[in-house]
């Protein structure tokens, strides 16, 4: 039998983290956690999850979270009966590129669950290192664009999102020339069938409430709003190589069939699966192959039915605003994501209203395509020019330029 594949889960204490532990902790055989990283807010679980896997090394991007994990070790590993020094306790890294370290640790598989655009640059060093990639952050993959794949070898990059697991396994029922679209499926959220003057009031805890998923709050309201989809429609097209137009949105409220493959011939080839994030995550870290009993499948004996409803565009324009951003290419997909990110926060502390969010995203891609000179991220630069430093300014403007427009909303009375 071969050895335990060697994993890196970075994001450890999140939705996916934990359930990428899950997964491992019940095919040991298969798969041997040796590295953690996390943002440092919940270090008692992070502590926990080093001690039960006996992993080498654990990063904290908080650096003044160092201290208060390293007594946490010691604390839990005495707990359990540990006399220090009979034990050999992780190594601690700590700091802003904590994730960026552990990304690098001699390993089989990294597995990119952080959130957001801090991503990025760990996810380059896992490719760099020659690590397979299984990608749950896909913020790094749209924000990198062509940075992320002038380093990622065929094949080391799989992707663990679940509409994005499901098209790479439906793509492997026949050859990139005989495909002619991928169908992403959007459960739709918690206000399919809104009407747009409705969504104005929206609070932040009908955002949180979705009816299929548990996400953090960034993806869960990206959910809401379906920038989420936007999201994914970019990163589809720079996964698989498939041009804009050939990728289309559905609305499947049901969030069994993950995505589709529609061949020439008229074929659709269909991934279904509970909703559960297991599937997905066993397969990213044992890719090519797969893990018997990852999660229970589909009951075929219940009697079910399942909907498929266009996309709303005019009450969701996320989607739309997403292909605009991903067609321009460069840093505009960084600018997209950077504002949306910023939005967020905005609309989850109470300073924006749930509507403001793609309306002010709209404005900031619009101003970084079309607005001339200014400062160091503003002005576009195109395609396959843009470097890492390019982006990061990118990055930065759109966030920064993001809570301009609403310092100014704010001062006009308007909330946005």
């Amino acid at each position: 039998m071969a050895a335990p594949r060697r994993i890196v889960v970075l994001g450890s204490t999140g939705s996916i983290g934990t359930q990428a532990l899950d997964v491992a902790g019940r095919n040991p055989d298969r798969f041997a956690i040796v590295g953690l990283s996390a943002g440092g807010n919940n270090i008692d679980l992070l502590v926990r999850q080093a001690l039960d896997f006996h992993v080498e090394v654990i990063g904290v991007q908080r650096a003044s979270a160092s201290s208060d994990l390293q007594l946490a070790l010691y604390a839990e590993a005495q707990r359990r009966g540990f006399a220090r020094g009979e034990a050999d306790l992780p190594r601690i890294v700590a700091g802003p590129d904590a994730s960026t370290e552990v990304a690098r640790w001699d390993c089989d598989v990294v597995l990119n669950g952080l959130a957001g655009a801090s991503g990025l640059e760990p996810t380059l060093a896992a490719l760099e290192s020659g690590r397979i990639l299984a990608l749950a952050n896909k913020e790094s993959l749209i924000i990198g664009g062509p940075l992320v794949k002038a380093v990622a070898a065929p094949g080391q990059i799989v992707p663990v999102d679940s509409e994005h697991s499901a098209l790479a396994q439906a793509l492997r029922s026949g050859s990139r020339d005989e495909v002619r679209r991928l169908i992403l499926t959007a459960s739709g959220g918690p206000f399919r069938g809104w009407e747009a003057a409705a969504l104005a009031d929206v609070t932040v805890q009908q955002a949180l409430a979705h009816p299929t998923w548990a996400m953090g709050p960034l993806v869960t309201v990206n959910s809401a709003t379906l920038m989420n989809k936007g999201l994914e429609v970019i990163e589809a097209h720079l996964l698989f190589d498939v041009p804009f137009d050939a990728i289309d949105v559905v609305v499947h409220p049901q969030s069994v069939v993950h995505s589709m493959v529609e061949f020439i011939d008229g074929s659709t080839i269909v991934q279904a699966s509970p909703p559960d994030m297991r599937i997905p995550i066993a397969w990213g870290m044992s890719w090519p192959d797969r893990v018997a009993d990852a999660a229970p499948a589909c009951d075929w004996a219940a009697a079910t039915s399942w909907d498929f409803l266009p996309l709303d565009e005019d009450a969701f324009p996320a989607v739309r605003l997403a292909r605009l951003a991903g067609s321009a290419g460069g840093t505009a997909p960084a600018v997209f994501n950077g504002a949306d990110e910023a939005c967020v926060a905005a609309f989850l502390d109470g300073r924006l209203r749930f509507t403001g969010i793609v309306e002010t995203v709209r404005r900031v891609v619009d101003e970084h395509l079309h607005g001339e000179g200014g400062g160091p991220g503003q002005s576009w630069v195109p395609g396959n020019n843009a470097t890492l430093a390019d982006v990061t300014s990118a990055d930065a403007w759109a966030r920064r330029r993001a809570g301009e427009l609403l310092a100014d909303h704010a001062r006009e009375g308007s909330g946005a």
